[in-house]
């Protein structure tokens, strides 16, 4: 089989590597011109373990081609994914799908014969409907059929995802479309992958369901965290003892400073957004995403008090800025909020990620950007954990100690051990968790 994935974003590059890994052909297409020259090079625009590699692999292969120019790779191929962004419209909060729209468009012009057009962005309930508009508007006498199927991809580990995956969904109600579908995802019925096929509205809202429900999630265990800090309760033994319930589940019920990233941010948003243009608003969801967007900022206050009330004329250092490790991403990264506002309250920073910082220096202007953890603790008034890298988990306590001015931590990804923390000497400040009695 032969597809077109238009978008060398995050979620086309990975899926169109992980398709040409099942042995199909695929063409990626961009406009970015120098990002199909780097792809070329094998230069990946993203972070993501393994994705060089698998790219390398499958362009050597010759099942993997990159372009820009749209109506080549359209032509001949059996389906054409739109991958392009949907990020939050401004002004409003919904999604904005004009770059849907365009290539909607491009592609009708560039058809020929039977094409299924599948939208792999993450769409608002009914953007098929106008996609397949768009396609019969342009070639009145286009034969496709326009699917949606989502993608459910976590950064850091998306291969894997994309490969073992819990569940493929795929939105459609024409038989033809269907076949295609399921030859295109062949090799993961035979690791009896669950393909559930439905209507394509409904395909649509189980994308945006998914997201904010673990939005929700990761919310409720936040909140809980502030009460256990309150009553002196611990919200890891909390989590640990709800999450063993087979109907609540122990993943997404890690206390710390708020989700970010590419997806739950606006995806929830856009949810809030189109349940209220229906008529139909979701309550908690709105809550959600008020909560989330304030918990951030509460972080920033939790660094201030560790540091006796006041950070002004303090060095502090930072250690993660990226929304979550193994990715550069730093889209509504809890740093962008605990950053500037440790800088407002008159906080000289110096941070390290080891992933993120290329980014990072545009969004986080007066940051004293350092080359690893130690290098960023010297002389520093207190140490504050943001994103919780594998390499920041085993720091040498006395090294710290030895170049801390004060040794002050605030870990807000819960990632070291209370009592070890206090016998090192440390005044150690977390998530949910009381401190301990001297």
């Amino acid at each position: 089989m032969r597809i077109a994935m238009i978008g060398t974003g995050y979620v086309g590059l990975v899926s169109g590597a992980c398709f040409s890994e099942f042995g199909t052909n695929v063409v990626c297409v961009d406009k970015d011109v120098t990002k199909i020259e780097k792809l070329h090079d094998n230069i990946m625009p993203i972070f993501e373990p393994g994705l060089d590699k698998l790219v390398e692999n499958n362009v050597s292969g010759g099942r993997l081609e990159f372009t820009t120019d749209l109506k080549e790779a359209v032509k001949g191929a059996d389906a054409v994914f739109i991958a392009v962004g949907t990020p939050t419209r401004r002004g409003d909060g919904h999604a904005d799908l004009s770059y849907v729209y365009a290539a909607a468009k491009e592609i009708a012009e560039a058809m020929d014969g039977y094409t299924v057009v599948v939208t792999k962005s993450t769409v608002p309930v009914g953007t098929g409907d106008e996609v397949e508009k768009i396609i019969r508007e342009t070639r009145p006498d286009a034969d496709f059929d326009v699917v949606s199927n989502p993608e459910f991809l976590r950064e850091g580990s998306a291969i894997e995802d994309f490969m073992r995956p819990d569940r493929v969904v795929i939105g459609t109600e024409s038989a033809r479309a269907q076949e295609v579908m399921r030859q295109l995802y062949r090799p993961l019925f035979l690791i009896e992958t669950p393909i559930l096929f439905t209507e394509r509205r409904t395909s649509e809202l189980i994308k945006y369901a998914a997201n904010t429900f673990l939005a929700a999630k990761i919310t409720f265990i936040n909140e809980i965290a502030d009460l256990c800090e309150k009553v002196g309760a611990d919200v890891q033994q909390v989590s640990k003892g709800i999450g063993l319930d087979g109907r609540i589940g122990k993943k997404f019920l890690h206390a710390g400073p708020g989700y970010g990233g590419s997806c739950f941010p606006k995806d929830t948003l856009a949810l809030v957004k189109t349940a209220q243009q229906y008529g139909s608003p979701l309550k908690i969801i709105e809550t959600v995403v008020d909560v989330n967007a304030s918990r951030k900022k509460q972080m920033a206050q939790k660094v201030i008090e560790a540091c006796n009330g006041s950070v002004d004329g303090k060095k502090i250092a930072v250690l993660g800025v990226a929304f979550k490790p193994n990715t550069d991403d730093m889209r509504d990264s809890p740093s962008l909020d605990i950053i500037p506002a440790l800088q407002e309250a008159g906080a000289s920073i110096a941070a390290f990620d080891p992933e993120a910082m290329g980014e990072a220096k545009e969004m986080l202007p007066g940051v004293e950007w350092k080359k690893n953890s130690y290098e960023t603790m010297e002389g520093a008034d207190a140490l504050v954990i943001i994103t919780e890298w594998n390499e920041f988990r085993m720091l040498d306590k006395d090294r710290m100690k030895s170049l801390l001015k004060a040794p002050v931590m605030v870990d807000l990804r819960n990632i070291y051990n209370r009592q070890e923390m206090k016998d090192a000497g440390f005044d150690y400040t977390c998530i949910g968790r009381p401190k301990l009695a001297d």
